[in-house]
């Protein structure tokens, strides 16, 4: 059993077939259908589509004209390129620990690490739970701190019924395999705030910063656009856009059948005392891109050996994510130690993600179950 799938069918492929038909590949009309769903679907004014939700996070740094002498508060439980992003314009991640009842940052942790030259801060919404985005922005708009919402796993999540990417200052989405929508790999960018969309819109088409005055030289053939912004070639393909298109109508569905499978997942585990649900924050805007238990006695031998005996029954699992500032870049560089970020390092020392995908049946379900009850007692 794999611990995911993507969904396609024969949608995806007459799409494709009529992108193909067209003879129009790289960005264009599909990528624009593309962001215009992504738009509407997260309330925002501007979706801007990339080649992934890491490029998306780089884009977003470039956007808030971050760099050297800066720092970016990540929570120190993510993805590495939460933390990437920061290190890519020259600017000084600063981790912070977790909650561990949401996997998401910990607001009063995030308050006492503010410094004068704190200029941003990543709100992650891991594993598709919303992070507590009220308290972040409380900490960070009256101080004038750019808030982006990293958006990798949210895809459909919402924070007190509202659309993340939608709430920060710009936010990332990813469309990899393992999220609820997919394109194979690609990402991108929302944001309400029209200067940011400039600035994406210039820096993912090698800084590109449209047609010159026409005042000096009639525009023609000949023209070509300008260059004022160094940038990079960070855009989505249109066959790329066009599997995202179908991908996009099918997402209520997904985001339904995931949050069913969720609460289900919760309600069998019910009786298991040895493991942590998760049940905190506001798990009614869950999308459940991933469905992560924690182990109460923080064990990670335990937990290895439950990861190992569901191996052995066909059943693929993985850790939650990383403790970032355990992996050798940032510890090496920063001169970080596990215990500076206990909650971190505990949740990747004790959390598993299990198997949750479209069409998962009833019996798939009390199968993992059944394992998990059996190799944790």
């Amino acid at each position: 059993m794999n611990i995911t799938e993507p969904s396609f069918d024969e949608a995806e492929i007459a799409l494709l077939r009529e992108c193909l038909d067209s003879k129009w590949v790289t960005q264009g009309p599909f990528t624009e259908r593309f962001e215009r769903l992504i738009a509407e679907k997260h309330g925002v004014k501007h979706a801007l589509a990339c080649t992934s939700c890491t490029a998306a996070l780089h884009l977003a740094t470039l956007a808030l004209k971050l760099g050297p002498g800066d720092e970016v508060i990540v929570p120190a439980f993510t993805w590495v390129t939460s933390a990437h992003s920061a290190e890519y314009v020259g600017a000084k991640p600063v981790f912070v620990d977790i909650d561990l009842s949401t996997f998401n940052i910990d607001p009063e942790r995030l308050e006492a690490a503010i410094t004068p030259r704190t200029k941003a801060i990543v709100a992650v919404h891991l594993f598709g739970l919303a992070a507590p985005m009220d308290e972040i922005k409380a900490i960070a708009e009256p101080r004038g701190i750019g808030v982006i919402e990293d958006a990798a796993c949210a895809i459909g999540t919402t924070y007190k019924g509202r659309p993340v990417g939608a709430i920060g200052d710009i936010g990332c989405f990813s469309f990899h395999p393992r999220k609820a929508v997919t394109t194979g790999e690609g990402g991108a960018v929302t944001t309400n705030r029209d200067d940011l969309a400039e600035r994406v819109r210039s820096q993912r088409n090698h800084g590109s910063t449209g047609a010159p005055d026409a005042s000096i030289e009639p525009h023609g053939p000949w023209t070509m656009a300008t260059f004022d912004n160094l940038g990079f070639n960070l855009r989505l393909s249109d066959i790329q856009a066009a599997v995202g298109v179908a991908q996009m109508g099918k997402l209520d569905r997904l985001l339904s059948e995931r949050r069913r499978l969720g609460h289900r997942y919760s309600e069998l585990l019910a009786g298991n005392n040895s493991i942590v649900r998760p049940l905190g924050g506001d798990v009614d805007g869950h999308a459940f891109q991933s469905y992560v238990i924690r182990f109460v006695d923080g064990d990670r031998a335990r937990r290895n050996a439950v990861m190992a005996t569901l191996a052995a029954a066909g059943i693929q699992t993985r850790p939650g994510t990383h403790a970032v500032h355990r992996l050798g870049y940032y510890k090496n560089k920063y001169g970080l130690r596990p215990e500076q970020f206990p909650n971190a390092a505990l949740a990747e020392d004790t959390t598993i993600t299990l198997p949750i995908f479209p069409n998962m049946t009833e019996e798939d379900q009390r199968r993992v179950v059944d394992c998990i009850n059996q190799a944790s007692t």
